[in-house]
C-alpha cells in the first residue's frame, strides 16, 4: 500500500461512517494520455483527466488495471490547480465509500476531492501515474510494440523520441509534439474498448521546431481552415452540445453546451448567434459550483460599443450572447454550462407529416434530443440512438474531424 506523507494524520480524523449508503460512481469526459517511455523500462506514463458527476460525492476511485504496476502518482484538481490527496485502498473500501461497483480484487486509487460535487456540476480531476506492465509494452525485435484494450473514448499515445510509427489499427490523428515526439489520437465512439495495437521503430528524422503554417496552397479552397487548427488534437477537445428539440411547429429548440475555459486573464465567453437564428432565455453556470454566472444578450451596435471582438465588424442584426466570469487564472480552468433556446425556421421545420432538424455540427460530441412521441427515420450522419429516461429518443453523434458534418435528420410521430 502506498500513502501521500499526511495519509496517516487524515485516517486518524476520518469522522464516522454514517449509516446512508454512499451515493454511486457516475463520471463523464474520459480522457487519457500515454506516453511511452523508455523501450527497455517497459513502463508508460499515463495523464487521465475524468469529471466525477455524482451529487455529494467526496471521493472519486480510480481503477488500478491488473498486470500493471503503479508508481509515480500525483492528483490534480482542474478546477484549481491545487493537488489533492489521495490513497491506495482495495475494492472492498471502494465498495463500501461511494463505489458500489468495484472489483474486491482490485485495487483503487481513492481522490479526495477537493469539495463535494454540486447539484447539477461536477468535479473534474487528473491523475498522473506511471504503469509499468510488460503484456502492454514490449519489444518485437528492433519495434516496439503498445497492445492494449482502451475502454476510455478518448486517447492519445505518444511515441518515444526517435521513433516512428510502423503500423497503427486503429484509425487514429497523427501528430508532432512540440518536442518532436509523434502522436496518435483517436475517438471511439463505439460501445467495446478499443483493441489497440501500435508498432513504431527508431529512425524518425530530426525534427526542426518551427511556427505552424497559416497559408493554403493555390489549389485549396479559402474555405478550409488554417493549418494549425486542421491539426488541432481533436480528442482532447471537450465541448459538447445537446438539443432538446420543441415542438417542430414552433420551429424552437432549446440546448445546453459545455466548454472548459482555461487560458489564463480570460473573464467571459462569446456565443455568436448563427444567422437564421434569434436566441432567447440564455442563462449560465459554472458546473464546478454550481454557481450561476452573468449572462448578457448583444446585438450590433452594443457589440461595436462594447469593443467585443467577433472577427469582423457586427451587422444591426448580428446577436451575441457574453457569458462572464472572474478572469482565469494561471494553472486554474472554468467548466461553463450554457443553456439557451433558439428558432430557426430554416433548420428546424416539418414538412408533411416529418420533422426535419438540418444543423451543422462542428464540436465533437453532439445529441439531438426528439419531441416526446418522435422517432428517428432518417439520419445522414451515423449516430448511436437511444431511449432517455423521460420516454423521449435521442440521436448521438461524434465528430471526431477537426471540421463540421451537415447532419440532417427526419422523425415522424409514434402511432
Amino acid at each position: 500500500m502506498r500513502y501521500l506523507p499526511f495519509a496517516l494524520a487524515f485516517v486518524l480524523s476520518v469522522p464516522s461512517v454514517s449509516a446512508q449508503a454512499p451515493p454511486r460512481q457516475t463520471q463523464q469526459d474520459d480522457y487519457t494520455r500515454y506516453e511511452l517511455l523508455a523501450p527497455e523500462t517497459q513502463s508508460f506514463r499515463i495523464l487521465y483527466e475524468v469529471t466525477a458527476t455524482t451529487p455529494g460525492a467526496r471521493f472519486y476511485f480510480n481503477t488500478i488495471r491488473p498486470g500493471s504496476e503503479a508508481t509515480d502518482e500525483q492528483v490534480w484538481d482542474m478546477a484549481t490547480g491545487a493537488e489533492l490527496k489521495w490513497e491506495v485502498v482495495s475494492g472492498a473500501q471502494a465498495q463500501q465509500e461511494g463505489h458500489p461497483a468495484a472489483d474486491a480484487k482490485t485495487e483503487y486509487i481513492k481522490v479526495h476531492l477537493a469539495r463535494p460535487v454540486p447539484d447539477g456540476g461536477q468535479a473534474r480531476i487528473r491523475i498522473d501515474k506511471t504503469y509499468k506492465d510488460p503484456k502492454s509494452y514490449f519489444r518485437d525485435g528492433d519495434t516496439i510494440v503498445f497492445d492494449r484494450s482502451l475502454g476510455i473514448r478518448r486517447n492519445s499515445i505518444v511515441l518515444p523520441a526517435g521513433y516512428r510509427f510502423e503500423g497503427i489499427n486503429v484509425p487514429s490523428q497523427i501528430r508532432t509534439e512540440e518536442d518532436g515526439r509523434l502522436m496518435l489520437s483517436f475517438q471511439n465512439p463505439g460501445p467495446a474498448a478499443a483493441p489497440l495495437v501500435v508498432r513504431a521503430v527508431p529512425g524518425l528524422p530530426r525534427f526542426t521546431p518551427r511556427p505552424p503554417s497559416t497559408t493554403r496552397g493555390p489549389s485549396v479552397p479559402a474555405s478550409l481552415a488554417a493549418e494549425a487548427a486542421r491539426l488541432d488534437e481533436r480528442a482532447h477537445q471537450d465541448r459538447e452540445i445537446v438539443y432538446f428539440l420543441n415542438d417542430p411547429a414552433t420551429h424552437s429548440f432549446s440546448l445546453y453546451h459545455d466548454y472548459t475555459e482555461s487560458r489564463p486573464g480570460v473573464d467571459r465567453y462569446l456565443n455568436i448567434v448563427r444567422g437564421g437564428s434569434t436566441v432567447s432565455n440564455p442563462s449560465a453556470i459554472s458546473l464546478d459550483s454550481g454557481e450561476a454566472l452573468k449572462v448578457e444578450t448583444l446585438t450590433g451596435a452594443a457589440i461595436a460599443a462594447r469593443g467585443i471582438d467577433i472577427g469582423g465588424a457586427p451587422a444591426a442584426e448580428t446577436e451575441v450572447v457574453v457569458v462572464s466570469f472572474p478572469p482565469v487564472q494561471p494553472r486554474q480552468s472554468i467548466r461553463l454550462r450554457i443553456t439557451e433556446t433558439y428558432t430557426d425556421t430554416g433548420r428546424y421545420r416539418l414538412d408533411g407529416d416529418e420533422l426535419v432538424w438540418d444543423r451543422a455540427f462542428g464540436r465533437p460530441r453532439n445529441t439531438v434530443v426528439l419531441p416526446a412521441g418522435w422517432t428517428v427515420v432518417a439520419s445522414s450522419i451515423p449516430g448511436a440512438v437511444s431511449m432517455r429516461a423521460d420516454g423521449r429518443q435521442q440521436i448521438y453523434f461524434e465528430n471526431a474531424r477537426n471540421d463540421d458534418i451537415q447532419v440532417l435528420v427526419r422523425a415522424r410521430r409514434v402511432q
